[in-house]
């Protein structure tokens, strides 16, 4: 039997016994639109070129998730799946080509990832990826194929480019970005980068230029919120 991944992965100076190997882990599985999720142990697949094996430290949950597992649309009902998309972790193995990146690096990942390369890359007015934007439908990696296996062999989609549900998961690296080790104190809050915080700076700077009264007033409120949680955190 595989290692069991909740027994591997550290910020030791041991080997990576499991680097480019199959290992199992615990994840909350989805099975169908608003069923209860499943915690139960599964295969999680080495990650393939420009991939990254995390495990996830700590994990936040989004109405996006929710709209998800309730299925609120037929595109969206692809199951059995793992639900999740605000997560911090740490690296437990790279694939091949992966530089910016290593083991025991701490990271966040994040669903609108950016290949640095399409029309919408290289437009100064939007980051939203033709490969790696935001699509609540995407149900695989991006060579249409799942990291995520039941013990028998059945196939888990994958969630908004990330997947977070599960104790490790597989994403994309254009979906990760390596956290400072003077922050790694604050993982459990740097989820919110996942998501949160990011949209709403995103449309603070798009309402600074446009001056759209509604976004400047959820951005204000987000940034409170932030705040907040920044002040109670240095206490």
């Amino acid at each position: 039997m595989a290692p069991t991944a909740t027994k591997t992965a550290n910020r030791s100076n041991h080997p990576n016994e499991t680097k480019g190997k199959i290992i199992t882990c615990k994840a909350a599985v989805a099975y169908g639109p608003g069923e209860p999720l499943v915690v139960e142990e599964i295969i999680v697949h080495p990650p393939r070129k420009m991939e990254v094996r995390i495990k996830i430290l700590y994990t936040s949950i989004c109405h996006t998730d929710l709209s998800g597992w309730q299925g609120e649309s037929e595109p969206q009902r692809a199951f059995p799946r793992i639900f999740g998309h605000e997560a911090s972790g740490i690296v437990e193995s790279v694939g091949e080509g992966v530089s910016d990146m290593k083991e025991r690096d701490y990271v966040v990942v994040i669903f609108n990832g950016e290949c640095g390369e399409c029309v919408y890359c290289t437009c100064e007015k939007t980051n939203m990826c033709e490969k790696f934007g935001v699509n609540p439908m995407k149900k695989e990696m991006c060579d249409g194929t799942s990291r995520f296996s039941t013990k028998d062999g059945k196939a888990i989609f994958h969630f908004m480019n990330t997947s977070t549900f599960t104790e490790y998961t597989v994403v994309d690296s254009a979906c990760v970005v390596k956290i400072n080790p003077q922050y790694t104190s604050s993982l459990k809050n740097l989820t919110l980068l996942s998501c949160g915080v990011s949209t709403v700076m995103c449309i603070s700077n798009k309402s600074d230029s446009e001056n759209l009264v509604e976004q400047d007033l959820w951005s204000l409120r987000k940034k409170i919120i932030a705040s907040r949680m920044s002040r109670k955190q240095e206490k």
